[in-house]
């Protein structure tokens, strides 16, 4: 069984990123994804070129801060992003302005030198139906996997990995986790993590915090099983 340890929100805080590298250095991560507008992004573009073995992709966002551009159609009045994590009650947007506002993320991501690995989402906004098409189109002009949603499970030769495990999350960290991806059942699984360290800005903009210290001590302790390889890719 191939296991693809994926941390997710990287650049999001100086305290996220540090507990993301701190996993990757002393535990099982060993790729992790960029949020281009995220409050600490050139700190961990800086961080990631420290560790050229990590594998950075880009955590493509719709619902989360600003937008890298003016298309106002994905806006509220503040300026914001209008998706919230619960987008598939809202109207969809226009696949056109999603593709330019994910293409300007790619490129900014491009543009700091770093080799792109593979494409995620925020909220996994990437799955959602509407935006199936756009996805595609994305994986297909750079050449890079996408991590698997039930909406893209009809085109394989895309994904990343079988299927995604996002069970080591909240209370679900204090399962066994090995024991959890063997029921699977799977050739290839890619595991959801969100280790970090608590700062101000962490508080400030997520519900989800105390935990992700909790997932990093966790990650630093954990062996990958015998039975078990890390995904090359």
């Amino acid at each position: 069984m191939n296991i693809f340890i994926n941390a997710d929100d990287f650049g999001l805080t100086r305290g996220v990123t540090d507990g993301i590298i701190q996993a990757y250095q002393n535990g099982i991560v060993h790729a992790t994804t960029l949020m281009m507008n995220g409050r600490a992004v050139p700190y961990a573009v800086q961080q990631a070129k420290r560790f050229p073995q990590l594998q950075v992709g880009i955590h493509l966002v719709l619902s989360y801060g600003r937008p890298l551009t003016t298309t106002t159609t994905l806006t509220n009045a503040s300026g914001h992003f209008r998706f919230t994590n619960q987008y598939a009650e809202q109207v969809p947007p226009s696949q056109e302005d999603v593709l330019t506002e994910w293409t300007a993320q790619i490129e900014a991501f491009l543009a700091t030198g770093l080799p792109l690995h593979h494409l995620d989402s925020h909220h996994h906004i990437h799955g959602w139906e509407p935006l199936q098409e756009v996805v595609l189109e994305l994986a297909r002009r750079y050449g890079v996997p996408v991590r698997f949603a039930p909406t893209l499970a009809a085109h394989p030769d895309y994904l990343l990995t079988d299927t995604l495990y996002t069970g080591f999350y909240g209370e679900g960290i204090y399962r066994d986790l090995w024991e959890e991806l063997r029921l699977l059942d799977s050739n290839s699984i890619e595991v959801m993590v969100h280790p970090a360290y608590v700062d101000a800005d962490l508080r400030d903009i997520s519900s989800y915090t105390t935990q992700r210290e909790e997932e990093l001590a966790l990650l630093t302790r954990l062996t990958l099983p015998d039975d078990m390889t890390f995904l090359s890719r």
